[in-house]
């Protein structure tokens, strides 16, 4: 069976630290055959390229860039995505690593062109795009995983099936945070991740949100979001200060704090975590992820180069890590790694398969819920719709509704 090719459309931060590597050790491994990068212009290309780190972890690996790496870095190409879509063999894999609002129209073109797909999170920003996602993709036996990363960490799989026996009890409230350094607003976020389009309870509150429905099966029933304007570099305004509340189904609230404001000499590289208290009979139960320290602390004797870099440090080895096993390159360890490869591997299985071989496969991937999939996170397109209803409306709760007419609506008192 021949390798399935892989095209990567957006080169930008997620592609360089976790995306690109992913593959990269994938195509060693030979699960996968020829990697291509697709980007607006050839600029961010050319920083994956040239990176020292990946060079120095997969020596003699590379990527073919579109558009190649001597355009000008001026000429834009909005449109080639497509081309190269259409271009790959049928059932290829294409990952969607662009701006949130730009997956969906990413998502159709693979889609029509029969490819599978893993896209970062969140997959669209509408509901209706979610099911429209779902069920073409079931109908053409195409998969589609949604790259929520913390599904794989350890932590949450652990969490999980503690829950389903019981362990903690029933969730009554919690509190969970991500907050990114303030240096990202130096990077493109500031050409996307603006008022008009998206806001840091978007972009990373749905980890979170997904997490703790992953681990107690919960679904969200209101959402209320406050959002703090704050202006970029170049002078765009974004949502950069957040605060939500999401009550669940069974009138358990979880309070959300997301910014980009963490402080850059700050001793990790963002501040996340989970804390959930839980009741049972008589007594109650506790759940703490303190994500953004794993047990590390370090102080060098000099500061790094890279945005971000600190004399003292703690640093995560479970997102995403380079290790030295021996044997030229390196190797790349972690739950971004794993995520990414349980994708990848999960499309593979059904390369080659007749349609309604590839259908029970689908079918297993949203019944079992490790992989995130249109069918089994799509409330969380409900979340995102009731995030930004609500952040327009000065932190006005909003309502969430299941079943046939699905959606969301200003909650009425």
């Amino acid at each position: 069976m021949a390798k399935p090719h892989v095209l990567i459309v957006g080169g930008g931060m997620i592609t360089q630290v976790q995306i690109l590597p992913s593959i990269y050790h994938l195509q060693r491994q030979g699960i996968v055959g020829d990697i291509r990068v697709c980007a607006l212009d050839s600029e961010p290309l050319k920083v994956l390229a040239e990176d020292k780190g990946l060079k120095k972890a997969f020596p003699g690996q590379s990527f073919t860039a579109y558009p190649s790496l001597d355009t000008d870095p001026g000429e834009k190409f909005p449109d080639l995505f497509k081309e190269l879509i259409a271009d790959l063999p049928k059932h290829s894999i294409v990952v969607v690593a662009m701006p949130d609002q730009l997956h969906y129209m990413v998502i159709k073109e693979a889609l029509a062109c029969d490819q599978h797909i893993m896209c970062v999170k969140p997959l669209v920003l509408k509901y209706d795009q979610s099911i429209e996602i779902e069920k073409k993709a079931y109908e053409k036996g195409l998969v589609v995983g949604v790259e929520y990363h913390k599904r794989l960490d350890d932590r949450a799989l652990m969490a999980r099936d503690l829950y389903k026996q019981g362990k903690f009890g029933e969730f009554k409230v919690g509190h969970a945070e991500m907050n990114e350094p303030y240096y990202y607003r130096h990077s493109n976020f500031q050409s996307w991740c603006t008022c008009e389009n998206s806001d840091m309870f978007a972009y990373v509150g749905c980890h979170y949100i997904d997490q703790l429905h992953f681990i107690t099966g919960l679904l969200p029933k209101y959402v209320s979001v406050y959002g703090i304007k704050d202006k970029y570099p170049n002078g765009n305004e974004g949502y950069l200060w957040t605060d939500g509340r999401v009550i669940w189904d069974n009138g358990g609230c979880l309070h959300v704090t997301d910014v980009m404001g963490y402080p850059d000499d700050g001793p990790g590289g963002n501040f996340q975590g989970i804390r959930m208290y839980c009741a049972g009979e008589n007594k109650s139960g506790m759940l703490v992820h303190n994500d953004q320290y794993r047990g590390i602390e370090h102080c060098y004797i000099e500061k790094g180069t890279k945005l971000g870099d600190t004399l003292y440090a703690e640093p995560s080895p479970d997102y995403f890590k380079y290790i030295d096993l021996g044997g030229g390159g390196l190797t790349p360890v972690g739950y971004g790694y794993r995520s990414i490869a349980f994708i990848i591997k999960n499309a593979c299985k059904c390369i080659g398969l007749d349609l309604s071989e590839r259908q029970k496969f689908i079918k297993q991937f949203d019944e079992v819920g490790v992989m995130a999939t249109p069918k089994n996170s799509a409330y969380n397109e409900l979340v995102m719709e009731a995030g930004r209803l609500s952040i327009l409306n000065d932190g006005r709760e909003v309502e969430i509704t299941y079943g046939e007419n699905a959606g969301v609506k200003l909650k009425e008192y």
